[in-house]
């Protein structure tokens, strides 16, 4: 295999990172390989705006693209269908009571999209993190039946989303927005999306220089998460519309 021309991290989990403004151009935002994939490293990565990706047979990448895509919290899209469609609804939104449901959801929509990120080494990474407190899922159901949901992982003010699903239309719209309504209510303005793409702009995404960003996360880190942020994400889907 071909060494990458980035820093290879070792097998100790509080090793730094290399600074962010080292990534490389090309691919954007690629900064470092190696490492694990332990709480300690993986928290330490997102308090500083970096995350893994990376696919099945390659190195553990670590990535901090410059611009950033990131959602004002309170700035979530909601269009005049979905808004109608959401006053009609009987779903109902919940946080924190489905994880591996909602972890194992967003690897399946990947994989019949052509392949996944989240590998099994991956998705038990988060499954640990959310067991410690600091990865949240969040479940939009109709009844008892999972309609979508995404999950991610809180840093004191900032929400880092990972990923997200839906299995009925509107499924995962819905649980950006109960995400970001719940989270502006605390003050937290920032919700992070990583990477840009065409959908996440229709839904309010914008851009953000890294150096901003990754001052952003600075601040962020230093405050702490209040307790039961889950257990106050609980509403029904038609209050959001």
């Amino acid at each position: 295999m071909t060494r990458l021309p980035i820093p290879w991290l070792g097998h100790d989990p509080d090793s730094p990172f290399p600074p962010v403004a080292r990534a490389l151009r090309e691919p954007n935002g690629l900064l470092a390989a190696g490492g694990d994939l332990s709480a300690r490293r993986l928290l330490a990565a997102y308090r500083h705006g970096i995350f893994p990706w990376f696919m099945p047979g390659e190195p553990i990448l670590w990535w901090s693209p410059d611009p950033r895509c990131v959602f004002p919290s309170g700035g979530i899209h909601v269009s005049r269908r979905l808004g109608r469609e959401l006053r009609r609804s009987a779903w109902h939104v919940v946080a924190n009571t489905r994880f591996v449901d909602v972890i194992d959801a967003c690897g399946a929509a990947r994989r019949e999209g052509g392949g996944t990120w989240i590998t099994p080494a991956m998705r038990d990474a988060y499954v640990e993190l959310h067991r410690l407190g600091h990865a949240h899922s969040i479940e939009v159901l109709d009844g008892s039946r999972l309609v979508g949901g995404l999950y991610g992982v809180r840093t004191g003010a900032l929400f880092c989303a990972e990923s997200m699903f839906s299995h009925d239309s509107g499924g995962s719209k819905v649980a950006l927005l109960a995400l970001g309504r719940a989270l502006l209510a605390e003050g937290v303005v920032l919700i992070d999306a990583q990477v840009a793409s065409p959908h996440l702009f229709t839904l309010g995404a914008r851009l953000m220089r890294r150096a901003e960003f990754a001052s952003y996360c600075a601040s962020a880190a230093a405050t702490h998460e209040p307790p039961g942020f889950a257990a106050r994400i609980s509403c029904a889907a038609a209050d959001l519309g």
